[in-house]
């Protein structure tokens, strides 16, 4: 029997992250994996293929409408889905493979096969037990489901579905306006589908602030995407090639219907935590499904720790990473941690949203006393030089102290700017000073300076 000082059930990001780091502080390690690669939902079904799509329909995009205005001249650009998908297969190529090779070259065992903690220290993985000092936790989450769809993963498709479309549908219906539904129903739109989303809330983007929310749906409207709030939807039917969906608002009682090729169901994803055997070393799962654990990702049971999507919080692939490293270390001795008030979150449309820290929404509900200091990317030059003026910096710090308590950007590159602000509240700075911080001119990272100049006596350019 295999013995091990860690083993990591799961090698998505977070599984894969917390096996090359605690084969870094000297852990004898291995990762199980039951996929046919590493990289888990991220980069095989999640996160890399989508952006690669993203890319890909956004450059179509640009050679349709923007080059002209640049002096370029292609003539009518056109676009081959099936190579869309070839180039999107190479992406994940690359990138698994290069997980691989960092396993490889840290010393990482991939077990593969399914794992399965069948008593204290001991996994058991397609039959073959292994002995571990220590176990991680790391089997993600999958989509959620929704009462009354039946997903086929070919009318009624998943993110993993629509990322294998055959064609590009003529319309298709969107069940959630969250970041998974935006970014795949961005793509669609732009290779020419209608796109109707059906959101249970009143704000797409859940979570954001609303007066951000607002001008990207606003945005969004504008490329020709459309949008029902407060939308419950009730079934999907299938009937001659086409699919119905069935919904109610929730303002009223009438039973309203949206036809479409394909449907998208994103309405969220939920915690992977059941068939591991937790229950036969007393690990508890929360009333929603998540594995419990504590700020140094252990969880009740001795010796077993839990990271990323399995757990509470939000379910990105850089929180898993963190944790994962966290993890890690608590196991190797050091003092593991993940500071939660400062992770970012993007959604990767053209524009992009970035987000950190607090809304304005939720400083007002906590009583904190703030101010807010906004700039337009139409004062901005370098995004006027690229068509991508649309959009706003919004900097949120506290009335007191001028300390960042939160940023939300949208607009170009708005999840590369958005690091900026991420390096200042993880030191507690105050928006004076990222004021006061010279930038590059022309960049788009004038925005933010400008943002937080706003916070103080105003911005220059507005």
């Amino acid at each position: 029997m295999s013995n091990y000082d860690v083993l990591i059930i799961g090698a998505g990001p977070g599984g894969y992250v917390c096996a090359i780091r605690a084969a870094q502080l000297g852990l004898k390690t291995a990762c199980v994996e039951g996929r046919g690669a590493l990289g888990g939902t991220c980069l095989n079904v999640g996160c890399i293929p989508s952006k690669a799509l993203l890319h890909s329909s956004h450059m179509f995009h640009e050679a349709r409408h923007n080059f002209g205005k640049m002096g370029i001249k292609l003539g009518k650009a056109s676009f081959d889905w099936s190579e869309m998908l070839a180039y999107k297969n190479q992406t994940i190529k690359a990138n698994t493979s290069g997980i691989e090779y960092l396993f490889k070259k840290n010393g990482v065992e991939w077990l593969k096969g399914w794992g399965r903690i069948v008593e204290k220290g001991v996994v058991e993985v397609d039959g073959q037990r292994c002995e571990a000092k220590n176990i991680v936790i790391a089997t993600g989450s999958e989509p959620a489901e929704l009462s009354g769809v039946a997903v086929d993963e070919k009318s009624v498709v998943t993110s993993t579905g629509a990322l294998e479309l055959e064609t590009v549908p003529e319309k298709l219906v969107v069940i959630g306006a969250g970041v998974i539904g935006l970014e795949l129903g961005s793509v669609f739109s732009r290779l020419g589908s209608e796109v109707v989303f059906l959101e249970y809330l009143d704000s797409i983007a859940a979570g954001m602030d609303i007066e951000v929310s607002k001008a990207f749906q606003r945005l969004l409207k504008r490329q020709g995407m459309t949008f029902v709030l407060g939308a419950e939807v009730k079934s999907v039917e299938k009937s001659d090639g086409k699919q119905t969906v069935h919904y109610g608002l929730r303002s009223g009682s009438d039973v309203l219907q949206e036809s479409a090729d394909v449907v998208l169901l994103a309405t969220g994803r939920s915690p992977v935590a059941k068939g591991l055997g937790l229950e036969n070393v007393g690990v508890a799962i929360s009333a929603k499904g998540f594995v419990s654990k504590d700020d140094q990702m252990r969880t009740s049971a001795p010796g077993v720790y839990a990271i990323g999507d399995a757990t509470e919080g939000p379910m990105l692939a850089h929180k898993a990473e963190d944790e994962g490293m966290a993890a890690a270390e608590s196991i190797a001795g050091q003092a593991g941690h993940v500071n939660y008030n400062v992770i970012p979150s993007v959604i990767y449309t053209h524009p992009e949203v970035a987000s950190i820290g607090r809304s304005e929404q939720e400083l007002k509900s906590q009583g904190i006393e703030f101010k807010a200091g906004n700039f337009s990317f139409r004062g901005n030059g370098r995004a006027k030089a690229t068509f991508a003026s649309d959009g706003m910096v919004k900097i949120l710090a506290d009335a007191g102290s001028d300390r960042v308590l939160g940023c939300h950007i949208l607009g170009p590159a708005a999840g590369e700017l958005v690091h900026e602000v991420a390096v200042a509240m993880e030191f507690g700075a105050a928006a004076e000073d990222l004021a006061r911080t010279c930038h590059a001119h022309p960049t788009y990272s004038e925005a933010v300076r400008e943002a937080a100049l706003a916070c103080g006596d105003g911005p220059i350019h507005s």
